[in-house]
């Protein structure tokens, strides 16, 4: 399949005409062809008015028909076979078993969600039947149903080609519940963006959907993504990203005269906390496991362990030098671009300028490698010093040594809202570890014991959401099935005719759902 390096609007494939995008091999820093001109105001217009007039169209097919659309793109894209490994790999420097198991994980989540819509619970129907001799007043019928909230604007993520970009989990979740999709692909891998475009371009025709259901479009600036989340007919957006690039989002969808959620995923350092027992008896495997999550895929996770908690003492100076020696036989990894690279650089040039660096890994060989850091700092340090609670996205980690629990439990208080928050510890570490508890609820929307942060299950229990800025709405997830819940609301419908009712609503549940009838759950 030959790559266009054009727009795909509502099943068209249409020239940009703003400045170009090239995508880079960080590998390599080899430029790749084709080049991906920019689209502009009249292109997000036209995508947006292809897409509010395929909502009401969309919105209301069969939940059998949603289904197979998500698993038709599913299969489209695994019909795209090595030719989007190949490409993917080339965009993003990224071990090619790595983007095979993220093609795996696309498509899952993808067939997940299809299981989702056809179970129909995600509708939420509710019947309070009428009550036309109750005194005082008589009660009228009165019935609910969710309905999607209309078309949604996704922006692509670096880290994730597949999986958090044009047919991820933003996408997925929005299309299964019944919301046309404007994609703004990320800049790194327009050629991988082209390519599950016109997959899921061919899954629209293959199930004789209206063409406006999705879109997507290229830009290098802001005017794509700005004019994205204006237009009044977007109805929500879905991101994954810098906190500066979410809170920019969420302000522009704020001032509009129609204000619309921003799900926006920004910043975490997902704090694991390490109890006296759990290091006592197994300090060295403990750090082993830490710092192979840390260097995973050049730390290049949004649930990277970025910071680690614990109390001073012999068996904490064990663990350090334990992790130590791992970090310093680590190799450089090729980070996702030049610019990312570019970032963790400044990132650890600015920690060890207030924190104290314990261990680097192996340097560099190549160009944009990442050189795992470690870094450790005290209680007061932290407390004192906002830097040490930033973000680096990569293989870098700091140490935090507290000197009771009470410094500890003011660290965790001290903290930014969270993705994960990890304890390791054993039965004799349970009083301490329940007594954290109840802050870390607070801060983080997965709390783990003895595992590590990195790899987020798609499932129905998974959250990946948690307190700002880790995300701009804390009562959401991005990953899992209740994702689709952010591209919903609530309707009413009272005393309508059987006739008018939606059919999920309707009196003798012909679709089959599992609907609360009058405060009793029917089976």
């Amino acid at each position: 399949m030959n790559l266009t390096g054009k727009l795909l609007i509502g099943g068209h494939a249409i020239t940009g005409d703003r400045a170009a995008i090239h995508a880079i091999n960080p590998a390599t820093n080899e430029t790749l062809a084709p080049a991906y001109l920019g689209g502009n105001e009249s292109h997000v217009e036209q995508a947006c008015a292809l897409a509010w007039a395929a909502f009401d169209s969309y919105r209301e097919t069969t939940l059998e028909a949603r289904a197979r659309f998500l698993e038709t793109i599913a299969d489209e894209i695994e019909a795209l076979g090595d030719e989007l490994i190949d490409r993917t790999v080339a965009e993003s420097g990224l071990p090619r078993a790595r983007i095979q198991g993220e093609r795996g994980r696309t498509c899952g989540q993808l067939r997940t969600f299809a299981r989702t819509v056809r179970a129909g619970e995600w509708l939420d129907v509710r019947v309070d039947s009428a009550l036309p001799e109750r005194q005082p007043l008589p009660r009228s019928d009165l019935r609910q149903r969710h309905i999607p909230v209309g078309p949604v604007a996704v922006f692509g993520a670096s880290n994730f080609p597949l999986a958090f970009s044009v047919a991820g989990g933003d996408t997925a979740s929005a299309f299964a519940a019944g919301c046309p999709v404007v994609v703004k692909a990320h800049s790194a891998h327009p050629g991988t963006s082209e390519l599950v475009g016109l997959a899921i371009t061919r899954a629209v025709t293959k199930c004789e959907l209206p063409a406006g259901v999705f879109s997507l479009l290229f830009g290098s600036g802001r005017e794509v993504g700005i004019s994205l989340v204006n237009d009044p007919r977007i109805k929500a957006v879905g991101f994954t990203g810098s906190r500066s690039g979410g809170i920019a989002l969420c302000q522009a969808a704020q001032a509009r005269p129609e204000p619309i959620p921003v799900y926006a995923e920004m910043s975490s350092i997902n704090p694991v906390f390490l109890f006296p027992a759990a290091l006592q008896a197994r300090a060295d495997a403990i750090a082993q496991g830490y710092i192979a999550s840390l260097t995973m895929g050049s730390g290049q996770f949004c649930t990277n362990p970025g910071l680690v908690i614990a109390k001073q003492g012999p068996d904490l100076n064990r663990f350090i030098s334990a992790a130590a020696e791992v970090v310093q036989r680590a190799n450089a990894q090729t980070m996702l671009t030049p610019g990312i690279f570019a970032a963790y650089q400044a990132g650890v040039t600015d920690m060890a300028a207030h924190a104290q660096t314990v261990a680097r890994g192996v340097e560099a060989t190549g160009p944009n490698q990442c050189q795992a850091h470690l870094f450790t700092t005290t209680a007061r340090e932290f407390l004192a010093n906002p830097a040490l609670q930033a973000e680096n996205f990569g293989s870098a980690s700091i140490i935090v040594q507290c000197a009771d629990d009470a410094e500890i439990r003011q660290v965790a208080e001290h903290l930014e809202g969270q993705l994960t928050a990890t304890l390791h510890l054993d039965d004799a570490d349970l009083p301490a570890a329940r007594s954290l508890l109840p802050t870390l609820e607070r801060k983080a929307g997965r709390l783990l014991v003895n595992g590590w942060p990195t790899g987020v299950e798609v499932c129905d229990a998974m959250v990946h959401g948690g307190p700002f800025p880790a995300t701009s709405d804390t009562r959401t997830t991005s990953v899992g099935t209740a994702a689709i819940f952010r591209f919903l609301r609530p309707v009413c419908y009272q005393d309508f005719p059987d006739s008018l009712l939606p059919t999920a609503l309707q009196h003798g549940n012909p679709v089959g759902l599992r609907r609360l009838v009058d405060g009793q759950r029917e089976v």
